[in-house]
């Protein structure tokens, strides 16, 4: 009984997202149209189901590049109209279309000169009659028993609005980088914004010994920086090798007297480089690749002088993962 029943709600919602797919023409195409070339703000306002559907296109729109906030229809009555401007746009939200608290709003909102989307299940409704562009998001039937607890037809205008505010971000050319920009905070900005020089050693931190340091030496040099490896440079402070804890470990085997060894005789040659202006998804990436776990940084467009270094574990604290 538990399984039907959410089977059962489940195929209606969808048939009821599918079926709006015959309901786009060119009512959208004008309110995509108004809404990319916005000069203001977008306001969506509803009660009840409808009010928290609103407030997450409100929340869908800003994320897109598209400003837009929900207004309250019972507080806008009572002074937050005063949160419109003329160069907005209204997305107004009733299934009914015949709300009180929503149609109190419309003669003000007209008051204003401002240009009314209606998202409403009735095109016949008292609302519809009053808004400059009417999108149908009209459902069958409800998924509760009774067929009006609100359920497909909030769904319904949820897609509607999600559809909506794709759209635009296509009207308007918003990009991933657009996108990572406003959510800097989440996985795909830092994956999109952080760069190598964001998170790299440098200074006095990055380890760094000549070519003819004994492994004495460079080994206090590897423990003292506590990254797992140290870059070797020549008399130009050129990069030349890099010697790792893998290196070390291959050595013992070779050298009994490991200690006294200069650093060029131990060291990797040819170490990989990364650029401080690579994004530091692709540093990750790269260690991937490559099965390592750090890159030494450099500055401009080839590798020259060591500017940084760049470890797994920075990527790590950083949340690139």
């Amino acid at each position: 009984m538990i399984l039907e029943t959410a089977k059962r709600v489940l195929k209606i919602e969808a048939e009821s997202i599918l079926n709006l797919i015959d309901k786009i023409n060119d009512s959208f195409v004008r309110a995509v149209d108004l809404i990319s070339t916005c000069k203001g703000k977008v306001a969506l306002t509803g009660i009840g189901k409808s009010g928290f559907i609103s407030k997450k296109i409100a929340s869908t729109l800003a994320s897109t590049g598209t400003p837009a906030f929900f207004l309250h229809p019972a507080e806008g009555v009572h002074g937050d109209l005063g949160m419109l401007s003329p160069k907005d746009v209204v997305i107004v939200i009733s299934n009914s279309g015949e709300t009180d608290e929503v149609l109190q709003l419309i003669p003000l909102l007209k008051h204003m000169n401002l240009k009314i989307i209606i998202f409403t299940g009735n095109a016949n409704s008292t609302l519809a009659s009053r808004g400059d562009i009417i999108i149908n998001t009209s459902v069958k039937e409800e998924a509760c028993p009774w067929g009006f607890v609100p359920t497909s037809s909030t769904t319904a205008a949820l897609a509607m609005g999600d559809a909506l505010a794709i759209a635009v971000l296509k009207k308007k050319g918003f990009k991933q980088e657009d996108f990572a920009i406003l959510h800097p905070g989440g996985m795909l900005g830092k994956r999109l914004l952080l760069k190598v020089t964001d998170l790299m050693h440098r200074g006095s931190s990055v380890p760094l010994v000549r070519e003819n340091t004994i492994m004495k030496d460079a080994l206090l040099e590897m423990t003292s920086k506590r990254l797992g490896l140290t870059g070797v440079v020549n008399k130009n402070k050129i990069l030349v090798g890099v010697i790792t804890d893998g290196d070390l470990r291959r050595a013992l085997e070779k050298h009994s007297d490991l200690l006294n060894k200069k650093a060029l005789e131990i060291m990797t040659t040819n170490p990989k480089w990364i650029s401080e202006d690579a994004l530091a998804v692709i540093a990750l990436e790269m260690m991937e690749k490559y099965a390592i776990t750090a890159f030494f940084v450099y500055k401009g467009k080839k590798p020259n002088r060591v500017v940084g270094v760049i470890h797994l574990h920075d990527l790590l604290k950083a949340g690139i993962v």
